[in-house]
């Protein structure tokens, strides 16, 4: 016997197989379609969540269960003749598809990892950070805000602030990253970003991009833009048009305020706005492949009332390090990722 679960609303989901696939019979069989599996509901006046539509060797026969069956004869129902094989082809590539057919009902998530903390570093907690890298031993901020807002370089053991350049009161700076010897900064609302020298913090250079700029990161080859939405955009470093975008999604689902951006082993990093999670996602496909809760990780307890929540993500490649922090934290944790049990 071969049966098949029918969701209401179309499709078909195997829920076994014959015991023998080494014939071909050739039998007819309904095939639930959509504007055909609601025919089942007006046939037995009642439209149960899911039935069983089971094959056997009663001529012209589907029984939908103990008590419902339908002759096939019984023009209100399409007919096809296909074979086992052709059902089960069926019944695998609806299981793989359709969303409709999964057993749980419930929507598919990315694992979530939880962060320990290894170390903490002290951060200036008038620092409203909206970007964050490790590069040599140092650390690299961007901190926002109008008529605050600043470029750094930051010892990472005492927090002391080695180097600045503030940025001009009309911008809200954003993201930043370092290829080669070029430090990139983005801005919130200005569509404009800048181009400094690694070493001296001058200006080298200024380019503009339409829409927001929120995090920004790179591969080596391509920067990797956020503006706040579900997409993250592939930009040439050098003339800065943009290559492509990808849409981020948890299965089915918009990663939607995507922020501060971190390209790590392969994988993008990043931060989602007002929420305690980093989102880790592969720059291919834009699929989450697993989340970080920061929420166990750290106490605003005796912080300063207006501490916002996590924003800034580094990697020491090196020493393989991952640091976090967050706008106007006094810390920045060292953490180490537990998978989930």
């Amino acid at each position: 016997m071969l049966k098949f679960g029918v969701p209401w609303g179309g499709g078909i989901c195997a829920s076994g197989v014959p015991g023998d696939l080494s014939r071909a019979y050739d039998l007819p069989i309904l095939l639930a379609i959509p504007g055909k599996s609601q025919l089942f509901a007006q046939k037995n006046q009642s439209r149960p969540t899911r039935n069983t539509i089971s094959l056997t060797n009663r001529p012209n026969t589907i029984f939908l269960s103990e008590n419902h069956a339908i002759d096939l004869k019984d023009s209100a129902y399409t007919m096809y003749r296909v074979s086992i094989s052709t059902i089960c082809l069926v019944a695998i590539t609806s299981l793989l598809l359709l969303p409709s057919c999964r057993d749980s009902g419930e929507p598919q998530s990315a694992p979530v990892f939880t962060p320990r903390a290894l170390d903490t570093y002290p951060h200036d907690p008038q620092a409203f950070t909206q970007g964050l890298v490790y590069e040599d031993g140092f650390l690299y901020e961007s901190t926002g805000l109008h008529g605050r807002s600043s470029l750094r370089k930051v010892a990472l053991n005492s927090g002391a602030v080695l180097q600045s350049r503030d940025i001009a009161e009309e911008y809200f700076a954003e993201g930043v990253t370092i290829l080669e010897d070029r430090i990139i900064q983005l801005t919130w609302q200005s569509g404009v970003g800048f181009v400094y020298d690694k070493k001296t913090f001058k200006l080298l250079d200024k380019f503009q991009y339409e829409g927001e700029g929120w995090g920004i990161t790179h591969d080596g080859t391509r920067l990797i833009m956020s503006d706040g939405t579900d997409k993250l955009r592939f930009i040439d470093p050098h003339t800065f048009a943009q290559y492509h975008s990808i849409d981020v999604r948890d299965g089915d689902t918009p990663v939607t305020n995507l922020n501060e951006l971190e390209y790590i082993d392969g994988s993008i990093y990043a931060n989602v706005w007002e929420t305690t999670r980093i989102a880790i996602i592969s720059p291919e496909t834009g699929l989450v492949t697993s989340w970080i809760d920061l929420a166990g990780l750290y106490d605003p307890k005796g912080w300063a009332a207006d501490a916002k929540v996590p924003n800034g993500i580094a990697h020491d490649k090196k020493n393989n390090r991952l640091f976090v922090t967050g706008k106007l934290w006094p810390k920045i944790y060292q953490i180490k990722l537990i998978p989930p049990e």
